[in-house]
């Protein structure tokens, strides 16, 4: 049940205006491939130069985001006197809509190597609404 409102599920995914101004070069971020095996989705994200530490997934609404951040610094020095010294931060965030039956429990995650692998129900369990009676005064 994943965007079935479009001819190509996942059309809005590959094609976030975000990506389109703030990096020029979008296709070298946050590479996704998104698997159909019948009863799951598996998404598989290359993350490279990230570890595990670094990223996080939330569910809310119906969406599954993965934040990834990463900080880092090289410092070369030379006794007091600083030679060179470069700090470097980067910030990645992609959302997907996984329908609002999805709850956390539902999702696996792991992460090696790079890759971060989120696996996720096609049909989530329906909930049963108990009946709630309002209190006539």
């Amino acid at each position: 049940m994943l965007l079935a409102r479009r001819n190509n599920l996942f059309d809005d995914f590959f094609n976030d205006p975000f990506f389109a101004d703030v990096y020029p070069n979008r296709q070298s971020l946050m590479k996704t491939d998104i698997e159909d095996d019948g009863t799951n989705y598996i998404i598989d994200m290359e993350l490279p130069g990230f570890n595990k530490e670094m990223v996080k997934a939330e569910l809310k609404d119906g969406y599954l985001t993965v934040f990834a951040e990463n900080t880092s610094e090289n410092e070369s020095e030379s006794e007091k006197n600083y030679i060179r010294k470069e700090r470097y931060h980067s910030s990645l965030k992609r959302s997907f809509y996984v329908g609002s039956r999805v709850k956390q429990e539902d999702i696996k995650a792991s992460f090696d190597n790079g890759i971060l692998r989120l696996t996720f129900p096609k049909e989530a369990p329906k909930e049963i609404e108990a009946t709630q009676y309002i209190p006539i005064e």
